[in-house]
């Protein structure tokens, strides 16, 4: 509760989510300073993270029905939010025990920073294509698929720049690494699936177990 009273604090938490925007301009600079010069902060980083699955949200259900049409009597803000949540998740656990066998320099903590940092041009975009989808029309969709695919591309650049800052990588070896990454967000998904599925059919086989001895007893 100190942290809330602390004017220190809330201005250095606005110094860290100022520096978000420094990043997406000068990425390679910008992550090596916001680890090594400790220009981020976890607390900025998570504000990102919350705010990509808000604007996600609105994204969803504010834009136009010309250019994303969902139904609202199936809408899971749950899903939603996992959506952003389980990637990031995924990456940050799957590149840390990656870069770790490769000589990576980057921390667990940093790598999700440079995640929650490399957001903040698809959630500005995203959040600007929410209120330029209500006032284009349809035969002038082809600005907001631009801004759309221009937001994801300017976001995968920075990761890649992040990674490679942190890590102390050459691009090769960065973008080498980020596909392992991948791999090893599908193995880890593959082995918690399979978990789930043998603790779900040990659950079931002890409940009938527990059924049939109580069905005998009586």
């Amino acid at each position: 509760m100190i942290y809330f009273t602390d004017k220190a604090w809330w201005q250095h938490l606005r110094d860290t989510l100022k520096y978000s925007l420094y990043v997406c301009t000068h990425p390679l600079d910008g992550f090596w300073d916001l680890v090594h010069e400790k220009r981020g902060s976890i607390a900025a980083a998570n504000i990102i993270v919350f705010v990509a699955v808000v604007v996600e949200i609105l994204r969803l259900t504010l834009t136009n029905f010309l250019f994303i049409s969902i139904n609202m009597e199936f809408f899971n803000a749950i899903i939603v939010v996992m959506r952003i949540i389980l990637p990031i998740f995924l990456w940050t656990v799957a590149n840390w025990g990656l870069t770790t066998l490769m000589d990576g320099k980057g921390k667990m903590v940093d790598i999700y920073m440079a995640i929650a940092y490399a957001l903040t041009p698809y959630v500005i975009i995203n959040a600007v294509m929410i209120v330029l989808s209500r006032v284009i029309t349809f035969e002038e969709g082809a600005i907001y698929w631009v801004l759309a695919g221009f937001a994801v591309l300017w976001t995968g650049m920075l990761i890649l720049a992040g990674m490679m800052m942190i890590h102390d990588y050459s691009l090769t070896k960065t973008i080498l690494s980020s596909l392992l990454t991948i791999v090893g967000m599908g193995v880890i998904v593959f082995v918690f699936v399979v978990f789930f599925s043998l603790v779900s059919d040990a659950v079931a086989y002890f409940i009938s177990l527990y059924k049939e001895i109580l069905f005998r007893v009586i």
